[in-house]
């Protein structure tokens, strides 16, 4: 019971820091911890370490070990295709306008078949994933701070140049409009390209080391910040994190346990 209790703190406080990996538990369950980390921290704080306790609790149960290591869980990434299958593409779909088209069901097929064991090529992923991505990343832009930015140091420059305080505001507020529409847009046709690749590499392999090299926490951070800058009144708005860490805690309850396979 002592060596349970330890491990399951070990497991919390390795949460924690998320540069640490916990020494035993069954924090490895299928090669995740990015994305438990990083799930770990977008949560509130009031609920964070709750909800560490129960994703410990539920490995335990699943798969009955004190350890459960790498290769005892295997590669497969089913859990992923059916987290974001279930969760992530509907919250990342909430905070697409009303009048922009975006397949998701091309992509969301393709997560179906590949929670079932059946992984599409390369090609067929990047093609579905890649429009969901430049959507996601433009939409996880930050305006907001860039055009305060880019209106403040253009409104400067105006100034100097002799302009009125009038002439320069208005040139400030042209200037950051321009700046930060080119700027959102080439920050997520960048992300979209870099992703949709590395993303169709991992999931044709269903390799669970190459999908951790695409920084899964970095795209949990994103479909936050895309669902909090989508507006209060949006369908997204409703405290992505948890609907998130909650859907992850399902995939997992959903996947078949160790020992049934």
């Amino acid at each position: 019971m002592t060596s349970t209790t330890d491990e399951a703190a070990d497991f919390l406080t390795s949460l924690r820091s998320p540069d640490a990996e916990p020494r035993s538990g069954p924090a490895t369950f299928v090669g995740l911890w990015p994305l438990a980390t990083a799930l770990h921290d977008v949560l509130p704080a009031d609920v964070r370490d709750g909800w560490a306790r129960r994703l410990y609790a539920l490995l335990q149960e699943r798969y009955e070990e004190d350890k459960v290591t790498d290769s005892s869980v295997g590669s497969g990434l089913s859990v992923v295709h059916d987290w974001h299958r279930h969760t992530v593409l509907p919250l990342v779909a909430e905070t697409v306008p009303g009048a922009q088209a975006v397949p998701f069901s091309s992509l969301a097929r393709l997560h179906t078949r590949a929670a079932a064991g059946q992984p599409a090529t390369p090609d067929a992923w990047r093609t579905a994933l890649h429009p969901v991505l430049l959507n996601l990343h433009t939409a996880a832009y930050d305006r907001t701070t860039a055009y305060a930015e880019g209106h403040a140091g253009a409104r400067d420059y105006a100034l100097s140049q002799g302009r009125s305080p009038a002439e320069a505001d208005a040139y400030g507020h042209e200037y950051a409009e321009l700046s930060c529409t080119a700027n959102a847009r080439a920050f997520a046709e960048a992300h979209a390209l870099a992703l949709s690749d590395a993303l169709a590499l991992a999931y044709a392999a269903d390799d669970r080391r190459a999908y951790a090299d695409t920084f899964p926490g970095s795209h949990v951070r994103a479909v936050v910040r895309a669902c909090e800058q989508a507006g209060p009144h949006a369908p997204a708005a409703g405290n992505p994190a948890e609907r998130m860490s909650e859907g992850f805690l399902m995939a997992l309850v959903g996947a078949r346990p160790l020992r049934s396979r």
